[in-house]
């Protein structure tokens, strides 16, 4: 009875460890890819606000440490749901905006208009400079803590249709304070916004509509977009396969920039396989890109938008497969490959996880779990 115990337990367990892994082998690419991390402590802040109805906020440009060390400063454009310094946050494109009723929905353009225009975007000297022209009249220029709150107040006025008290527009600080604040946040809600409505690009992004073919064939094209400098190319493909431009030239590192269109050339007498790429990058974050709570539906917090950003390195993985030449390849749809992820931190996709591993593990654990357990069953029959 105890041996046969020992064997149901032990092809239960075996077959628990093969759930576990199966499982679990997608939460590695859960992150699609995108740039993430948590407000640090690193922040700057402004004045209280009044806001028109009553009520107010404070003001602050946050600091935000990225998986790879690297630093962001950000405004918050979410004023009703609190900040919270507990939970990853993910970079996500303008449309991924958590609440689809928000004013933020129909005003990114202007938003991004207003992170070009204001602080840190803009020198204090430059941006007084600038309002100034613009007939304000400032005391003794702008102070950063008095940039900083018009900056996050204007970002209110259009990602939340929140106005700022003109009659009483601080909670704290002098008339001086309030004035010029006043006067830069007119600057930045005014006519002068034309908005910026072409959404910033990704650090990297390697996209590809075909990732499956056939042997004697180029498999791609895969498309690279990225704001940095490529700094290497590495490749996991088996002998013969090489990596090309359209023309069947092999790349290095230094062929690669934003726009390049990428090949895996499979040569016809190759066997079915599979191979895969990646690039690297150095750059800087750009401003206007969003970060989101990684489960903001279970663990809801304040919305985040880049104003300024330390260069950061950024890598991305592509992979490709392909069959017999003749043999017709699989008619499903190829995903795309998604945004480049930052270095270091967490299991981030497309930065060296194959998922295949756990997959395969995973098979193997099943085998053997219900091969014991079939071994058991024949003995208890005996």
């Amino acid at each position: 009875m105890q041996v046969r115990s020992a064997f149901v337990r032990g092809g239960i367990a075996v077959l628990a460890a093969a759930a576990a892994v199966v499982v679990g082998a997608p939460s590695a690419l859960a992150d699609d890819g995108a740039a993430r991390g948590r407000v640090s402590d690193q922040g700057a802040y402004g004045y209280r606000v009044n806001l028109e109805g009553g009520g107010g906020a404070s003001t602050e440009l946050f600091g935000f440490k990225l998986s790879d060390g690297s630093a962001l400063k950000l405004y918050c454009v979410q004023i009703t749901v609190r900040m919270r310094n507990d939970v990853d946050m993910v970079e996500r494109p303008w449309n991924k905006y958590p609440d689809t009723k928000s004013p933020f929905t129909g005003n990114s353009d202007k938003i991004n208009w207003v992170l070009h225009h204001g602080y840190p975007g803009v020198g204090l000297d430059t941006l007084g400079t600038t309002v100034t022209k613009a007939g304000a009249k400032l005391h003794g220029g702008l102070s950063d803590r008095e940039a900083i709150t018009a900056t996050q107040a204007a970002v209110w006025h259009f990602s939340d249709g929140k106005n700022l008290d003109h009659g009483n527009p601080l909670g704290d600080g002098d008339a001086s304070a309030a004035a010029d604040v006043v006067a830069l946040y007119d600057y930045l809600t005014g006519s002068g916004n034309t908005g910026i409505g072409q959404q910033p690009k990704p650090t990297l992004n390697i996209a590809a509509e075909k990732t499956e073919g056939a042997a004697g064939t180029r498999i791609g094209p895969f498309d690279v977009a990225t704001t940095g400098d490529i700094t290497s190319l590495t490749s996991e493909l088996p002998e013969g396969v090489k990596l090309t431009d359209a023309d069947g030239k092999e790349l290095k590192a230094a062929d690669v920039k934003d726009g390049s269109k990428l090949f895996i050339d499979v040569p016809k007498d190759a066997k079915p396989g599979n191979g895969s790429f990646a690039l690297k990058v150095s750059g800087h974050l750009d401003t206007g890109r969003l970060f989101v709570a990684e489960n903001y539906a279970k663990q809801p917090a304040q919305s985040l938008i880049v104003a300024d950003s330390e260069k950061t390195a950024v890598t991305a993985k592509a992979a490709a497969k392909w069959t017999e030449a003749g043999a017709v390849p699989s008619t499903t749809p190829a995903p795309t490959t998604p945004a480049g992820s930052t270095g270091g931190g967490g299991d981030l996709a497309n930065t060296g996880v194959d998922a295949a591993v756990p997959f395969a593990v995973g098979g193997l654990l099943l085998g053997g779990g219900a091969l014991m357990l079939l071994v058991n069953r024949r003995r208890s029959r005996a």
